[in-house]
């Protein structure tokens, strides 16, 4: 598949000219709007445009604008002073002012209020930021990059986003392309994920033929962060060295993405946990279950459970 890209892979068109676009931007201190859908690695591109910009040595700064809560969001972008409001018992730098000398990843940036976006369009025009309750601004040094998976110009004609925001960081758009219309790039991503997956336990797995094409027969919804998922979950389900379709469950809505849920996730866990101990037991359910410190019949009873072979 090539050489990585500051840890992202792409052989296909669009990536050659998404890499090609980073590498001319990155040195300047244009505002960039990353567009894509969720899982494409838009935090992934805007770290590279860190990493390769004057401000490499200062802080990179990631605001999630969907996680902020409303009744926070501004004290947390712009800081506060000592008894602003209610519980402000000291001073605090707000996240723009923590990106001083470096750069302020906004994602999902579509998800600020229209209150919001009209005070951070004020500190891109000015470079200047004022905590709630102070008395003077702050000339901050920023470099600011955007992001989103929404149709932000449809934003803007629905009066949802600020048109004069959304100018004002689409100095330059970079566009990350979907996973299905990334073409050959899904089986050089499926490889290289396979391997680090199987790394950690000295396995070497491959997928068959047949998992390939189920694999390229699926939507991925959740694009390369879906696709990372599905295949660590299937090599830590998988008791062989080749990865069949049954190990990807792909089938239904939603098979295919990361489990949500702590039971879900101790399930995979116990289940990966069975079966590599089996093959290192050669199939003893004894040894096995010493080695995961429990009874064999407590062994026996987690693999009927997951519908694990048991000699």
């Amino acid at each position: 598949m090539g050489e990585p890209f500051d840890g992202m892979w792409g052989d296909c068109a669009a990536m050659r000219a998404l890499f090609e676009t980073l590498e001319r931007v990155a040195p300047t201190d244009l505002t960039l709007l990353i567009h894509g859908e969720t899982g494409t690695g838009k935090e992934l591109v805007a770290r590279s445009v860190h990493r390769r910009s004057r401000r490499a040595a200062g802080p990179f700064v990631a605001v999630n604008c969907a996680a902020l809560p409303g009744t926070l969001v501004e004290s947390e972008l712009f800081g506060f002073e000592k008894g602003s409001f209610t519980g402000a018992v000291r001073a605090h730098a707000g996240l723009i002012e923590q990106a001083h000398g470096g750069t302020l990843f906004l994602d999902e940036i579509g998800e600020l209020p229209l209150a919001v976006q009209a005070k951070l369009l004020r500190v891109l025009q000015d470079r200047q930021v004022q905590r709630l309750g102070a008395a003077r601004s702050r000339t901050i040094d920023v470099r600011f990059v955007a992001a989103t998976h929404q149709d932000l110009p449809g934003m803007v004609e629905g009066r949802a986003f600020r048109r004069d925001l959304y100018h004002r960081v689409l100095e330059v758009a970079l566009e990350v392309p979907a996973l299905r219309d990334r073409g050959d790039d899904l089986d050089g991503l499926a490889d290289l994920f396979v391997m680090h997956a199987a790394a950690g336990s000295g396995r070497k797995v491959r997928l068959t033929p047949a998992a390939r094409a189920a694999l390229r027969a699926h939507d991925w919804p959740g694009n390369v962060r879906e696709l990372e998922n599905s295949l660590r979950r299937a090599v830590v389900v998988c008791d062989a060295d080749e990865l069949q379709p049954e190990h990807l469950q792909l089938a239904g809505a939603g098979a295919g993405a990361a489990p949500r849920t702590l039971p879900e996730i101790v399930a995979i866990a116990v289940e990966g946990a069975v079966r590599q101990a089996l093959r290192r037991a050669a199939g003893d359910p004894v040894r096995a279950a010493a080695e995961l410190g429990i009874l064999p019949a407590h062994l026996r009873a987690l693999a009927e459970q997951h519908h694990i072979a048991v000699d």
